[in-house]
C-alpha cells in the first residue's frame, strides 16, 4: 500500500487492491486521514487516531461504515455509546451524529467507506488539526465527479453496463 497513488480523477476500469488491511495497518498508518481511493460513488479512507484522541464530534450528509482494525475506541452514535475494537464494524447513516474516541493505549487505527465521496481524492492531514483546518477552509471537499447521479455517469459513458470501455 505504501506505492499506492490515489486517483484525482474519475477512477479507471481496474482493480484497486490494498493486501492485509486488517493485519497490516498498524505497522504502516501513521496518518490521522489517507483517502485510498475515490469513486463515483464511494470512497475509502485509512485513519489512525492517536492514544487519547478523537475524530471531532460530527455530522456527514453521506453514509459511512468504518471497520477498525487495531486498538480500542468509543464510538457514541447519536448519543449512544458503544466499545470498538479491531475487527468491529460500525455504520453511521447520513445525517447522524458521532464521535469515536482512542480509550485504548495504541492507536485506534480504522478503514472507513463514505458513500458518497467525503473528501478530497488526495486528501492526506497528518494530524486531527490540519484535516479541520482544511475542512473549515473548504480545500477538502470531495470531487464534482464524485457527486454525480447514476444517470449523469451513465449518459457521460463513465459506467456503462457491458462493461465495455
Amino acid at each position: 500500500m505504501a506505492d499506492y497513488k490515489p486517483n484525482s480523477g474519475p477512477p479507471k476500469h481496474e482493480m484497486a487492491y490494498f493486501p492485509d488491511m486488517c493485519s497490516a495497518l498498524p505497522s504502516s498508518s501513521s496518518e490521522f486521514r489517507k483517502v485510498l481511493w475515490t469513486g463515483l460513488y464511494s470512497q475509502v479512507v485509512l485513519m489512525t487516531i492517536p492514544v487519547g484522541g478523537d475524530i471531532g464530534d460530527e455530522v456527514h450528509t453521506v453514509d459511512q461504515a468504518l471497520t477498525f482494525t487495531s486498538g480500542k475506541g468509543k464510538a457514541t452514535i447519536n448519543g449512544k455509546d458503544q466499545d470498538v475494537k479491531a475487527g468491529d464494524l460500525m455504520v453511521v447513516p447520513a445525517g447522524t451524529q458521532h464521535q469515536f474516541v482512542n480509550t485504548g493505549p495504541t492507536p485506534l487505527i480504522l478503514y472507513t467507506i463514505y458513500s458518497p465521496a467525503e473528501h478530497a481524492p488526495t486528501t492526506v492531514h497528518h494530524t486531527k488539526e490540519q484535516g479541520d483546518k482544511e475542512e473549515d477552509e473548504g480545500i477538502d471537499e470531495a470531487p464534482e465527479w464524485a457527486r454525480k447521479s447514476k444517470k449523469e455517469n451513465e449518459d457521460a459513458g463513465l459506467v456503462k453496463l457491458s462493461g465495455k470501455y
